[in-house]
Formats: structure tokens, sequence, C-alpha cells
């Protein structure tokens, strides 16, 4: 037995089936039933007073207890205990759950019985008629819920009337007119809509339904819309707005004329635009005028439709429009358009389309500049944006002034938050978390911007000039303002050929040098200096065929702009990003060899005394530093350096980091030396410098052409084996010597035979 303090939060799991133990086939006698059962009782199971025995059971004679059958109430009962707590509690919360209690029944098809269904309806629809405006709207919602299911099951067959029962009488009230918007809403949701999938079976429910309304009782329905909105529209807007509501999802299976007529458009109209109207209620107006726009029609009859809008509001187009109302601007647009490229240019209804695009595009372009407001979807906007630049062919002076219209939104949407810039700069979780959410949205505008250089590249490399002038030339550019700028240079530099980049054709040749010498007031925050990095390396080979810009090049590399800037990322990141301009400059750059190797002595002797324990100096591996190394074995190992001038150059590169290497083994014998130590790490660190540097190198070069380069690796190659017979099971660092070996190798041919037996030696007695 269960002790009374006892909590239990689960049902108790039921007790497993009796069962006799039986060790041979039984001869028993069966136990009989004694007595006749009481009623709600089982019949009780008597066993004989001697022989088997129920196992656990005791012999005290203790009662064997079975769990009592669950009996459950008729329907009708569940149905006439719910309507007595709707009719006599006060409590709001036991009115909701009586109506959810006959929503599951009703949806389960617990109540089917006509008397039952017939009781049912008649009070419903009496709750619906004298709903309150003051009640609760979750009971409001949920008996709008319970009206439209049945709505769904019995209408118009089994009664045809509902629709006529609930309209409110004229003129309007808040709580009949409230009500019956909310059953419309609640039909619309639960089963008339097309934005949910539905079933076969939801799908005829709702044809049948529609078809009904339609030839029943839509007119009498559109009228109360007019009046409910034209009536409580100042007395009760929350009303009207709900009303309106249902009236917009209802129109895309109506009759347009309906709503769209002399009568009812302007009064949307006048409240849309009306500094009086609330919010919600100018919203809701604006909403029923979009999907009148948004209809589905034959082509003409939507030009005509959308002519007729037009006619309503003179002042559709412009951009006070596209503010107040940009979900219908931009459906206008989006319908207009559509009209247009069905039609063609050469049909009368396919340029009057045209025409009336062109006229509501200044409201478009406000309404897409104010996409950071909650009731403008940005999504649709770059949709018709993108879908009216696809139609260019060659623009017009117009249509030119119209896609510098389109840039600047572009600019507008790809532009960071200034709340986030901290964050940016020091790229914390927030700041992470921004970025990648502008990365994100920024694809589809990306899409949009080429296709704008695609169609008009003169005019979109006169607007990206005119914002790099304005940037260089305020003192007061905001960092958001000149990463905008600087990324928008780069996404031209993805659209526009390698040839026009390396010959500067149209304003590339103007873009380019500018972007070379440009020193921004706010190129320390990271943002700034990384895209600018980037987009410098994106035009690298605008340099090769003009070389006076060499200079300026390397010292946008080499400065605090980039290598040596005070965000170790960025320097990092211009690291890598240099040695790439290395491999594809080269020669060019051996007359500023000298200069390259002095600006980056002390980046190179950092590079091998950082602290790489610090959980704050560890990157991703392709930005760790190390490409500097490799930028300068390439520049080392170009050809038309003197043979004197590499072995020079080499000499001061590798002879410190022997010496470091030679120093740090004394030490880590006498001491012992663990993975994890910054002495192994910095070991570790020189090894990989030293492979990178000999990256620039290959095997005819110094083996043939410069055979003293060849000395040079051997003995470097002796110095770091080493490190292999000295701590052969610090595995990190024997991997990155085996790398080396490898390399090794690979440039310097049969001359490393003698080193291998010194190598195979460790590997084979320390593996794994």
């Amino acid at each position: 037995r269960r002790p009374p303090s006892a909590v239990i939060l689960t049902p108790p799991p039921p007790p497993p089936p009796l069962s006799l133990p039986v060790s041979a086939p039984s001869t028993q006698i069966p136990p009989r039933l004694h007595g006749r059962p009481r009623a709600g009782h089982p019949a009780r199971l008597r066993l004989p007073r001697r022989g088997l025995r129920l196992p656990g059971r005791p012999r005290g004679g203790a009662r064997l207890l079975r769990p009592r059958p669950r009996r459950e109430s008729p329907p009708s009962s569940l149905l006439r205990l719910c309507l007595s707590g709707l009719a006599s509690s006060p409590h709001a919360h036991v009115h909701f759950w009586c109506l959810q209690s006959l929503h599951d029944a009703l949806l389960r098809r617990r109540i089917a019985l006509p008397d039952d269904l017939a009781l049912l309806r008649s009070s419903l629809l009496s709750l619906a008629s004298a709903s309150n405006a003051a009640s609760p709207p979750f009971l409001r919602n949920k008996l709008a819920q319970l009206v439209a299911l049945l709505v769904r099951l019995d209408y118009p067959h089994v009664y045809p009337s509902y629709f006529l029962d609930l309209l409110p009488p004229s003129p309007p009230q808040s709580g009949p007119t409230d009500m019956f918007a909310r059953v419309l809403i609640s039909l619309d949701d639960d089963l008339l809509s097309q934005d949910y999938p539905r079933n076969a079976d939801e799908t005829a429910d709702a044809c049948r339904v529609k078809d009904a309304m339609r030839a029943q009782c839509v007119p009498q329905i559109a009228r109360h819309w007019h009046d409910a909105a034209a009536t409580l529209g100042a007395a009760d807007p929350p009303t009207a707005a709900v009303a309106l509501d249902a009236a917009r999802r209802c129109i895309s299976w109506i009759d347009v004329a309906l709503v769209a007529n002399d009568v009812f458009v302007p009064l949307l109209f006048d409240i849309a635009l009306s500094p009086a109207s609330a919010a919600p209620l100018a919203a809701a107006a604006v909403g029923c005028l979009s999907a009148v726009a948004a209809k589905r029609m034959d082509a003409r009859a939507k030009v005509a439709l959308l002519r007729s809008l037009l006619s309503a509001q003179q002042g559709l187009g412009s951009p006070d429009s596209g503010l107040k109302m940009a979900s219908l601007v931009t459906t206008y647009a989006v319908e207009a358009l559509a009209c247009y490229r069905k039609l063609g240019p050469s049909d009368a209804d396919g340029a009057a389309a045209l025409e009336m695009l062109e006229e509501v595009l200044p409201a478009v372009f406000s309404a897409a500049e104010s996409c950071y407001e909650e009731d403008v979807d940005s999504g649709s906007v770059l949709e018709f944006l993108a879908g009216y630049v696809s139609t260019m062919k060659a623009p017009s002076e117009k249509q030119l002034g119209h896609l510098g219209r389109i840039l600047e939104v572009v600019r507008q949407q790809m532009t960071y938050d200034p709340v986030y810039r901290v964050h940016l700069d020091v790229l914390d979780k927030i700041g992470k978390e921004e970025e990648d959410m502008m990365a994100e949205q920024r694809k589809d505008l990306v899409a949009l911007f080429r296709n704008i250089c695609r169609v008009a590249p003169a005019a979109t490399q006169q607007f990206i000039k005119g914002l790099i002038v304005t940037a260089l030339s305020s003192a007061e550019a905001t960092v958001e303002d000149v990463e905008v700028t600087l990324t928008l240079l780069y996404r031209l530099g993805e659209a526009v050929s390698e040839e026009e980049i390396r010959t500067g054709s149209g304003l590339l040749g103007e873009l380019v040098p500018m972007l070379l010498s440009a020193r921004f007031s706010c190129h320390s925050h990271r943002l700034v200096a990384l895209v600018y990095l980037e987009t410098v390396t994106r035009y690298i080979k605008f340099m090769q065929e003009n070389v006076q810009y060499v200079p300026h090049l390397l010292a946008a590399f080499l400065d605090e702009r980039g290598i040596h800037h005070q965000n170790s990322h960025v320097s990092r990141r211009a690291g890598y990003l240099f040695m790439k301009a290395v491999k594809l400059l080269k020669a060019k750059l051996v007359p500023y060899l000298d200069t390259i190797l002095q600006s980056l002595e002390d980046v190179l002797g950092q590079f091998t005394s950082m602290d790489w324990a610090n959980k704050a100096a560890k990157l991703s591996s392709s930005e760790d530093g190390s490409q500097i190394f490799e930028a300068v074995g390439l520049l080392i190992g170009i050809e038309e350096v003197s043979p004197e001038k590499q072995v020079q150059c080499l000499t001061a590169l590798l002879n410190p980091l022997c010496h470091q290497i030679e120093s740090l083994v004394m030490g880590a014998e006498a001491q012992g030396l663990e993975e994890s130590s910054p002495r192994a790490i910095s070991l570790l660190q020189i090894v990989v410098a030293l492979n990178m540097v000999t990256k620039g190198f290959n095997e005819r070069l110094v083996m043939i052409s410069r055979p003293t380069i060849g000395v040079m690796l051997k003995k470097t190659l002796d110095v770091v084996l080493q490190l292999l017979v000295s701590f052969p099971n610090v595995r990190p660092l024997r991997s990155k010597v085996i790398s080396f070996l490898h390399r090794m190798i690979e440039i310097l041919g049969i001359s490393v035979l003698p080193c291998i037996p010194i190598a195979l030696r460790q590997l084979l007695v320390h593996n794994e």
C-alpha cells in the first residue's frame, strides 16, 4: 500500500497479468465462480482451499484487487454538462474548457446524434449572437473556432442559414460584428485559406462552403463589411479592423466587384491615409486594397482593375503613399509588372501596365528604403526590384534614374546597424551573430546588384565613385557607410571581367587608384580594414598593366592598414592576402625586395616568439601568420633575383631560425619537453615557418641553377632532424618535422638520402 504522503506524478503502470505456475500438464479441477456478481463488480475468482496458490499471495487470505473498467459518460451527458457550465458558471476559464471539450468531442465525431447537434448548434448560435465585445478575446476566439467547425460539418446540407443567422443587423454593433468577423477568420484559418497544406477532404469541404456562400450570402456580407468600416471606424476602431481583416481573407475567392467599386475603395483609401485612423485599422484597410490588387484574373481584366485603383487615388505613386501603404504599392507594382510581361510592350494594355508601373515606382522606392519597418515585407520589395531590373535590355534615361534609386536601396539594405559597431570590432558572440545574419541578408541584395551591373555598368561605376568620393572627403564618415561602400566596390570586381580589371576600362582606371591611396578615418575598425584588404586583392590584376601603382599596393599591405594593423585578425588576414598578391605579381615585386623585407622584419620575428599557448593567439590554420614566410620565400626564390641577393636574404632568414632551434633544444634537453609547453609550441612554429619558406623554391633552382641554396637548405634540414632525435615522443612536433622532411625530398631530391636513416631510426623505434 502506498504511504499517505507519497506524491505520484504519473499514474502507476497496470499490474501484470496473473498466471498460475504449472510444472506439468494440469489435471486439477478448474476454479469455479461462486455466487452472482454484484452490479458494477466483476465476478470473483475463488480458488480451492488446498492445492495451487497465487504466487506472492499471503496465506492470510488478502483479497486480490482487480482494476475496475472505466465507465464513459454518453455524449449527450458531456454536451449537457458543458452547456450547463457555459450557462451557469461565472468563471471565464470554465467557459473556455467547456468550449474546448465541445470542440474536441465534435472534431472526433463523438457528438453525432441529430438531436445533440441541433441542441449544440442552437446554443452556440445564441451565444455568438449575444456575444459581448467586452468578453475576453480568448473566449470569443474559441467560440468562433467551434462555430467554424460546425459550419464545416453542417453547411449547407444540414443547416443552410449559419451566416444569415450570424450576420449582424444594420447598423452594425461592436459585439455581433466582432463575433461574426472572428467566425470568418477562424473558418479561413481552419478550412478556407490556401496558405496552408490541406488534404483532399478539407479541400472538398472548403469548395462546398465557398460555393454555398457565393450563392447565398456573400453580397450581404460584403455590404456588412462596408457598413462596419464606415460606422465603427471612428467609434470602435479595433472592431472595424477585425471586420476588414476578415474581408481581406475572403477577397481572393469572392466576386472582386463587391469590394472593388466606387463606394468601398474610396472608403478604404480614406481610412488608410487619414491621420486620424488608428494604426491597426489603417493597416487592415491597406490589406484589403492589397488583396484587391492581388486578385487572380485575366491580364487584361487586371489592367482595368489596376487602372481603377489608380483613378480612385491619384497620389498612389507619391513617396508618402509608399510610407503609409507599403504593401499596397509593392503588390500593385508586382501585378503591373506581371501584366506587362504577359502582354508585352507592343500590346496597348501591356504598354498601359508599364506606364502604371512607372507611375507608382517612387512610392515603391520609398517603401523599399523603409524596409526596416515591421509593416514592410523586404522580401517582396526585393523580389519586385529584381524582376523589374531583369526586364531591362537597353535602359532609357528615365530607367537609368530608377536604377540609381534601386542602387541606393541596395546600399541602405546592406548597411550594418551602428548599434553593433563595437561588437563587430571585437567580434564577440553578438558581433558574430550579426555578421552571419548580414551575410545571409546580403545574398539577394548582391544578386540584384550584379544584375544592375550587367544592365547598366557605367551607371553602377558612377554610383560607386560617388560613394568613395563622399567617404574620403568626409572626416565623419561612419564605419557602416565606409564598409558598405568598399563591399559594393568589391562586388563590382566580381561582376566585371578580368580583362576589364587588367586594362582599367570604364571608371575602373579611376576607382582602383583611389582605392589604393585611400585612408579612411575609421580604418582602424576590423570590418573596414578587412573589406579594404579583400577589395584591394580583388583588383590586383590591375597592377599587372599599371606597374606604377605597385608601391601603393605594397603600402596598403605593409603599413598599418594591413600587416601592421593593430587588430591581430586583420594583420594575419593581410599576411595571407599578401602571399596571394606575391604569387600573382612575382617578378614585378623584385625591385622592392629590400623594402618588403625591411617592413616584415619585426613581423617575422614576432611569429616565432609569440605565446602560442595563449588562446587569443590561436586562429584558423589558413590565417595563423605563417603565410608571411611563404610570401618571403616566394620573393627570394624568384629567378630574376640575383644569386648573391638570394643567398644574402636566405641567410638572414634561416640563420636566426636555426639558432632559435638549437637554443631551445639545449634548454629542453636539460628540463624535459612536454607537448603543451611554450618551448614545444615555439619549436613547432619555427618548423612551420621553415616549411613555408621552402615553398618558394623548386628542385631545378636549388640543385641546378643555384646549388648554394641547396646546401643551405640541407644544413637547415640537419638542424630540424635533431628535433626528431631529441624529442621523438612529442607527436605534434614530430608531425611537423616529417612534413618538413617531405618538402625537402621534393626540392633536394637524392641529396636527402644520407638523412633518411636518422629519421627512419626514430620513426621505427618510437612508433604507435
